[in-house]
């Protein structure tokens, strides 16, 4: 029997935007540094920094820091990621 590695298979998964949402919703509620890496997975899979920036409008050099540990993303520039991949974020009652 042939195994395939997690990352594998999170990419496949992350293609699909109701799957990324999903991924990136249970990413939130672990906490701001795991969403970032989330949100990291998603970018990667969707085609990259350089693609999120040209579909955001935002400096390349200004998501990399975005993503880095030091990053402080500002709200506008992650509704301009979010908007980029085809996510926004939304609100529900705890």
């Amino acid at each position: 029997m042939k195994t395939m590695s997690y990352k594998k298979i999170l990419k496949t998964q992350l293609k699909d935007p109701e799957r990324a949402a999903e991924y990136l919703t249970a990413c939130y509620e672990e906490g701001p540094e795991v969403f970032l890496v989330g949100l990291r997975d998603v970018v990667e899979v969707q085609g990259g920094v350089s693609r999120a920036a040209e579909l955001s409008k935002l400096n390349r050099e200004s998501l990399y820091r975005f993503f880095s540990r030091e990053g402080n993303p500002r709200l506008s520039s992650l509704n301009a990621v979010l908007s980029a991949l085809g996510l926004k974020v939304v609100f529900t009652a705890a």
